[in-house]
């Protein structure tokens, strides 16, 4: 049983006994196994290094790579962290603890735009940058994070989330929810490590990880949930490791306050404006999503491998989150984990995966599945491939030894390596037909025609303005709502609007008929139309 048990501990290492004393027999810190040894474990470090470079210069190549022309156009969400960090950066005494524009966000991604604007300039390259980075920075927290469970666990889980096409195409996107990969494994490690050494600073700092997630992005909000149902187990079915833990509670619930204290502020007080978008979103909405709530459930639960997220923001080709090999590693390490459930580290790796299961479940809005509302899960899965890896090598290791285990390790290796180039590859190789609509294209050259100061007059509405606000902020143009009608357009020098139909009942019939189409879609349908009035 005991070797069984470290089999299935990736992190374990086996320690040769300590011959008894007086038998002349050469014990394990003797001249020539010291040796032996040595030369094989710095080989393993040089390996292990190599490795991690290998993948960090990965992750880092599929993120930043063609950044200005992929994916190209601009969301208005991302407009709309730009205009924050803008304001932030320009604006006097403008520095949220919420954000209320554009439906209500956390502000931290807002933040930390604002240097790389101070230093790079306010542009759609430097905002997705942001984001490019703070992906790659995901990629090694998992690696941190994981590297509880042994060195082969925390390589493989970096090398599936580096060339996972749902987290490449969320860290090239200017939006918020980048944060959610890095700062959920950077909580992970915070527990783990509490679990690990139980005591006042690390119940304290994971507390305050815990917090962090209230500044990010929903699903984060659910930390205190995993905590909470991982004691209660750990009470349960381990009261050793609980008592260890809840000796210390108060400094994790203290940390915690501290800092998620100012979202807890806005929850509070400004209920309505903090929760509103996850009550739109809710299944509690009554009339809310696009399908049925079986249908909806089938394919959120689905889509490890049946059904992937058909917005092209989010995912290409509605490709599911992983593939078949993936999925069968995840399985055996769902079964390893299980088995030592007793122990904290692997108790919360297991329950990570139904507690970040929620948000794409509760939330009916759109289709499913919903990459986005998935995110929390993705140390998690990390850590379950990354655990069924080191398992199945190590059981093709004990049938056919030193050839087994490099055909296992080989193996491993190529299933990732092809799921990062295919990924590259899917991503990369779409048409912008492909990412047309999905990334408002259109809007973008709505901005570029209106960009020309006040006495030009833009028709848009208040959520597509958002791109005008961001890439016109140096020459702002006048705005004016679809509908609202314009007194003296003679006072323009020129008119600007996405349709003839907006002119038309802007200004009259005979101005619109004489506007000329300057922007066109991948199908030659004109969307951008401007007029000299």
């Amino acid at each position: 049983m005991a070797e069984l048990e470290v089999q299935l501990d990736p992190g374990a290492r086996a320690v040769p006994a300590r011959p008894p004393a007086g038998t002349g027999a050469p014990g394990p810190d003797a001249a020539s196994g010291s040796g032996a040894r040595a030369p094989r474990a710095t080989r393993r470090r040089v390996l292990v290094v190599a490795v991690f470079v290998v993948i960090v210069a990965g992750a880092a190549a599929v993120r930043l790579a063609a950044l200005g022309s992929q994916p190209g156009g601009l969301y208005p969400d991302e407009a709309a962290e730009g205009v924050t960090a803008h304001r932030i950066l320009t604006e006097p005494g403008y520095h949220p603890l919420f954000i209320s524009e554009d439906a209500g966000r956390e502000p931290l991604y807002a933040y930390l735009v604002v240097p790389a604007f101070a230093v790079f300039g306010e542009s759609t390259l430097t905002l997705r940058s942001v984001s490019a980075v703070l992906g790659i920075l995901g990629v090694l927290a998992i690696g941190l994070a994981l590297r509880r469970f042994g060195t082969g666990v925390a390589l493989v889980a970096m090398a599936w989330a580096g060339g996972s096409l749902w987290l490449i195409s969320i860290s090239r996107d200017g939006m918020r929810n980048v944060l959610v990969p890095l700062v959920g494994a950077l909580a992970v490690a915070a527990l783990l490590h509490w679990s690990h050494r139980p005591g006042p600073w690390s119940a304290a700092l994971a507390g305050a990880a815990a917090g962090a997630g209230l500044w990010t992005y929903q699903p984060l909000k659910l930390l205190p949930l995993l905590v909470i149902l991982w004691l209660w187990l750990l009470h349960r079915q381990n009261r050793e490791a609980f008592s260890a833990l809840a000796a210390h509670v108060k400094w994790c619930i203290g940390g915690y306050l501290i800092v998620g204290g100012p979202m807890l502020f806005i929850a509070l007080t400004e209920p309505a404006n903090y929760l509103g978008r996850a009550a739109q979103t809710s299944l509690f909405n009554v009339g809310n999503g696009q399908e049925s709530l079986l249908v909806h459930t089938v394919r959120t639960l689905g889509q490890f491998v049946f059904f992937g997220d058909p917005n092209p923001r989010q995912n290409v080709a509605s490709i599911p989150l992983l593939n078949w090999p993936l999925v069968a590693l995840a399985v055996v390490g769902v079964l390893a984990a299980w088995r030592r459930r007793r122990e904290p580290a692997y108790l919360l790796l297991l329950l990570g995966v139904p507690v970040f299961l929620v948000p794409p479940l509760l939330a009916t809005e759109g289709a499913a599945p919903h990459f986005l509302r998935n995110l929390g899960l993705a140390p998690y899965i990390g850590g379950l491939i990354g655990l069924g890896a080191v398992v199945a090598v190590r059981w093709v290791a004990r049938q056919w030894a030193t050839w087994g285990r490099l055909l296992g390790v080989a193996t491993v290796a190529t299933v990732l390596v092809l799921t990062g180039i295919s990924s590259a590859a899917a991503y990369f190789g779409r048409p912008v037909r492909d990412r047309y609509t999905g990334y408002t294209f259109a809007l973008v050259a709505l901005a570029k025609a209106a960009d020309h100061g006040p006495h030009t007059a833009v028709i848009t509405d208040d959520y597509s303005v958002l791109d005008v606000q961001f890439l016109d902020d140096a020459h702002p143009p006048t705005v004016f709502a679809p509908g609202a009608r314009i007194a003296d357009p003679t006072r323009f020098a020129l008119l600007v609007a996405s349709s003839r139909h907006d002119l038309a009942r802007a200004v009259s019939d005979t101005i619109a008929r004489r506007a000329v189409a300057t922007a066109f879609d991948p199908a030659g349908k004109p969307v951008v139309w401007t007029v000299v009035p």
